[in-house]
């Protein structure tokens, strides 16, 4: 599977030609085997990547509602050593988040070198929810920014490049950034939120909110467009990941992750001499125990 075709580096991304299927020629069940298979991989790369403590990983989730992001991190993930995962959720911000800068709140939710860290929705909300509802800026009491006509496309133009360089400086430091956008259809949106009110053990999913938001659509759309285009790059990509299958998303997601964790050549330290000869003490302790 040629993985490279999900990968966006550049500023020609259009949404409307991103597909939101893809066939792998695996039937269900032969989805769910490889899966199977790319987890336990993913379990053996993160376990040299806590040992080594050199690369922290931060897995960015953003999609439109129903596109599966819970249920990815609940499959892909479900073998990783929980000592080494964050999962951090954003909704919308605090009193507290809107009194500090946009990227507070995400950088105190940030993995430590050695784990995983996803965000469930990120940093890349500030330019996404804020661009479709702008009256959010307007409420976050900022510099020169007094009513809607303050909220600008140069704003958000700023907002961008904010983000390029966060993610530069995140990338220098030891943390590997995968960007994933899960891009599901509006039909398939449909039928899942249709899922939600129609099938009772889905009924605790079904909120309101949700429905009012798909008003938006095609405003989220242009917004999840100008913000792919402008923060995708060689080193920090954006993966356009077909959603309206939810194995089949969770399959891709999972193999770019081991195709990244490889390229780190991540290794268990070696042991030192010193205590190779601590090791050997202890074994005589214990074979006299």
């Amino acid at each position: 599977m040629d993985l490279k075709q999900f990968r966006n580096t550049n500023a020609d991304f259009q949404i409307a030609t991103a597909p939101t299927s893809f066939d792998t020629g695996l039937d269900q069940a032969r989805t769910k085997a490889e899966l199977a298979k790319t987890m336990a991989k993913i379990k053996q790369e993160q376990r040299k990547l806590f040992a080594d403590r050199r690369y922290g990983i931060i897995v960015v989730l953003q999609a439109m509602d129903a596109a599966g992001k819970d249920s990815l991190i609940s499959h892909v993930f479900s073998q990783v050593n929980p000592g080494g995962l964050r999962v951090a959720n954003f909704k919308r911000p605090s009193s507290t988040d809107l009194a500090h800068d946009f990227l507070w709140r995400v950088n105190a939710q940030l993995p430590e070198r050695g784990e995983i860290g996803i965000l469930n929705r990120s940093h890349y909300e500030d330019v996404l929810v804020s661009q479709v509802h702008p009256e959010l800026i307007v409420n976050a009491h900022l510099p020169g920014i007094y009513d809607l006509a303050d909220v600008t496309p140069a704003f958000f133009a700023q907002r961008r490049d904010d983000i390029n360089h966060y993610e530069s400086y995140l990338t220098h430091s030891g943390f590997v950034i995968l960007k994933f956008f899960l891009h599901v259809s509006k039909a398939e949106q449909k039928n899942r939120f249709l899922a939600r009110i129609e099938r009772p053990e889905k009924n605790w999913k079904f909120e309101r909110a949700d429905i009012a938001e798909r008003r938006f659509w095609d405003a989220y759309q242009q917004a999840y467009q100008d913000t792919i285009q402008a923060t995708s790059s060689k080193e920090n990509p954006w993966y356009i990941i077909p959603a309206d299958d939810k194995w089949t998303s969770r399959l891709l997601v999972a193999k770019i992750m081991v195709k990244r964790l490889k390229q780190l050549n991540l290794q268990f330290p070696v042991t030192p001499a010193d205590q190779e000869q601590l090791m050997q003490d202890a074994l005589k302790i214990l074979a006299k125990e």
